[in-house]
């Protein structure tokens, strides 16, 4: 790298951001969590979860905003061989011609990540925390074979649905991501 000129472009970061999202939301959604579930006690498991979730998510969130922040543009050379550039940032992000290939995309991220971190997360974390005070009224544990108690059979529903609701969002946002990267390789040919 000869040339310290792409130190002030705003396209490595903006790589670096969608890689950092990327790599994130593969490794908490496909081996953090499943390998954390796997080795941990349930107990220490949902202590750990509800530790990094929000951290995650709030990552998750603060990405696409990044990303949006950093989108590079676009440099074309013309037969004539001159040089133009579509705008960057907000405003290239905002341009007619990118509304499919970057904007939706980025915020449809931003929209399912922010709706983890502020909602889906803490109704998830709220009901966790019923489900335990639950646990002590009922004199067992949540996942304790044998009849629960109604309240607890209602909490348990409701976990699930919360917990179904912020994995399926994950999922979609994971999706969305993956096509976002397939269109910025598309840009990069």
């Amino acid at each position: 790298m000869s040339d310290l000129s792409i130190l002030y472009s705003p396209a490595p970061y903006h790589i670096i951001s969608y890689g950092t999202l990327l790599g994130s939301s593969i490794y908490q959604s496909f081996i953090n969590g499943i390998v954390s579930y796997r080795a941990l006690s349930r107990p220490q498991f949902s202590t750990l979860q509800a530790a990094l979730t929000p951290v995650y998510f709030a990552l998750q969130t603060a990405l696409p905003v990044i990303m949006a922040l950093t989108y590079p543009g676009i440099k074309s050379t013309s037969s004539l061989g001159t040089t133009t550039t579509e705008p960057s940032s907000l405003s290239g992000l905002l341009q007619e011609r990118n509304r499919w290939t970057v904007l939706a995309p980025i915020a449809t991220i931003l929209a399912l990540n922010a709706a983890n971190l502020l909602w889906a997360g803490p109704v998830t974390t709220r009901i966790m925390k019923e489900r335990k005070h639950q646990e002590t009224r009922d004199g067992k544990k949540y996942y304790d074979q044998g009849s629960q108690s109604k309240e607890m059979q209602r909490l348990n529903r409701a976990f699930s649905r919360m917990h179904g609701v912020s994995a399926l969002t994950n999922l979609v946002g994971l999706g969305v991501t993956v096509w976002y990267g397939f269109l910025l390789a598309e840009r990069l040919q």
